[in-house]
């Protein structure tokens, strides 16, 4: 499957809600449904009711505008310019002004697949009715979407305060004729792609330039990519774990559900059950069930503990993101005509901490994954040193260990917590930011690098259970070891084990090994 230029042959393997319909404003939105509608398998509408709090929404911006009450962002400046008054005749520069002056981004740009994902979070947010932007704005804007006419977004320039602002600013450049978007591949102007279609650009109105970049849909969209692929991720790691656990031909008593009910947490019982599952039935650990070892090293014995613990976080931040996926995040709120308040929902520390949380959880996986595949090259428990019985004239497995190694310890530099930081902004009135944008990259950018050092775990413990007499595994284990040696062979001499690596690294990627 190719998704908007980018190969996720995995994302969707479990969702069925294809061929749905999904109502903006009026329905939850959840992690599956946001990939369903970005996938286009799932079609977003606007009801008659959601068109109606929309237009309420606007027709109280245009009071305001008309009978000269004072309100920031809709005839005032912004920022530390809100004392700044706006006459009615210069609101649609105003909000002209906005987006060009805040797309300032740099760097590399986002996943089109990010940029899709932040349009969707912000028509759900939009359509609550307390935002005050005109309908034919939002229906632009599903235009986008439905067309997969997706803004390029540079990564870089958000502080997550008033919102993701930068971001935002590039993500709807094109609704005013500016900017850019992505042509598969390749970058094209947003006027020549406009003029394709037949639109003329959008003049934004009071209010509809604020509403549109005040907001955290470029976190909100990272936290999303990355819950997508935790979930595999986690999955698999216990898979690793459990296939280097019968490589090292391990114990399987400190799974037993037993010691886990006097210390219960949610993740620690989850994981022991999950490797009571992957062990089930395996001959290879009845065959020393009663040998002299007293007990294994924490890497393997303290599975459900470690693992149990990353799953905690990812559990918490996703309660937090479909919190934030139904949330309003603009500013400022229109709860009626007489209440319009100049709030902090914007503001991205909800988010940033609990991403900051999950990139050490993430990290950790990688972290005790490392300690396996080290203790793997040891010549412990049966096993040869480095993996291999012609060691000497062939290293064997002794270097891909560096670079986990390697991996690690740039996960640990990036697990610094961006939200514990903060740079005054805006003349001091944003004197307390986030920073959660650079928490969600950072996420992601570790669960990147997990993927190549679970592979390469799964490489060494593949090549463990090569020295175990042939006897069989669990059938969840033997099924994996099958799927891997299908496409990566047995190291006998030393060869170049690059391609093996991608390999395995693209078969995570795919979502190929088995995990339930």
């Amino acid at each position: 499957m190719v998704l908007l230029g980018i190969k996720y042959s995995g994302i969707f393997k479990k969702l069925n809600l294809f061929n749905m319909t999904f109502n903006y404003g009026k329905e939850k939105l959840t992690l599956k449904k946001t990939f369903a509608l970005a996938q286009g398998k799932t079609k977003g509408v606007l009801i008659p009711e959601i068109k109606s709090k929309v237009e309420k929404s606007n027709a109280i911006v245009h009071k305001v505008v008309h009978f000269g009450r004072t309100v920031y962002g809709i005839n005032t400046g912004f920022g530390p310019l809100c004392d700044t008054l706006i006459s009615e005749n210069e609101t649609k520069k105003l909000q002209r002004n906005l987006l060009i002056s805040h797309a300032v981004g740099v760097g590399d740009p986002i996943l089109p697949l990010l940029s899709k994902i932040m349009m969707i979070c912000k028509v759900h947010a939009l359509c609550q009715g307390y935002s005050g932007i005109r309908l034919t704005v939002i229906e632009r804007i599903l235009f986008f979407i439905e067309n997969d006419l997706l803004p390029v977004v540079p990564e870089q320039g958000s502080v997550g305060a008033s919102g993701d602002l930068a971001p935002l600013a590039h993500l709807f450049l094109p609704l005013i004729g500016e900017g850019e978007f992505w042509e598969g591949k390749h970058i094209v102007s947003a006027k020549k792609v406009l003029n394709n279609y037949g639109l003329a650009p959008i003049v934004l109105e009071a209010k509809e330039g604020l509403a549109l970049i005040n907001g955290t849909q470029f976190i909100l969209a990272h936290a999303l990519f990355g819950l997508q692929k935790i979930n595999y991720l986690a999955d698999l790691a216990d898979v690793a774990g459990a296939m280097s656990l019968e490589g090292l031909q391990g114990s399987a008593a400190p799974f037993k559900s037993a010691l886990h009910e006097i210390r219960p947490f949610k993740g620690s019982l989850k994981v022991a059950k999950r490797m009571r599952l992957l062990l089930e039935g395996s001959d290879n650990l009845d065959a020393h069930k009663n040998c002299s070892r007293v007990q294994d090293p924490y890497s393997i014995r303290c599975i459900p503990q470690v693992h149990g613990a990353s799953r905690n976080a990812f559990k918490h931040l996703k309660k937090l993101a479909t919190i934030e996926l139904n949330a309003v995040t603009d500013n400022p709120i229109l709860l009626n005509e007489e209440e319009i308040i100049s709030g902090g929902n914007f503001h991205g520390q909800p988010l940033a901490m609990a991403l900051d949380y999950c990139s050490i959880a993430a990290s950790e996986l990688g972290n005790v994954s490392d300690r396996r595949c080290y203790l793997m090259l040891e010549g412990k428990y049966g096993l040869p040193r480095l993996l291999t019985e012609k060691g000497g004239l062939n290293s064997g497995f002794m270097i891909p260990q560096y670079t986990t190694a390697a991996l690690v310890t740039e996960n640990k530099s990036l697990c610094f917590p961006a939200s514990a930081d903060s740079i005054p902004t805006s003349l001091g009135q944003e004197d307390h930011v986030s920073m959660g944008s650079i928490s969600g990259r950072k996420f992601n950018q570790i669960l990147g690098n997990l993927e190549k050092i679970l592979a390469i775990e799964l490489m060494y413990a593949a090549q463990a259970l090569e020295f175990r007499g042939g006897i069989k595994c669990s059938a969840l284990i033997q099924e994996n070891y099958q799927l891997l040696r299908n496409q990566v062979l047995k190291l006998e001499e030393d060869r170049l084990l690059k391609e093996d690596i991608q390999t395995l690294i693209k078969m995570i990627q795919n979502q190929t090994f088995i995990v339930r």
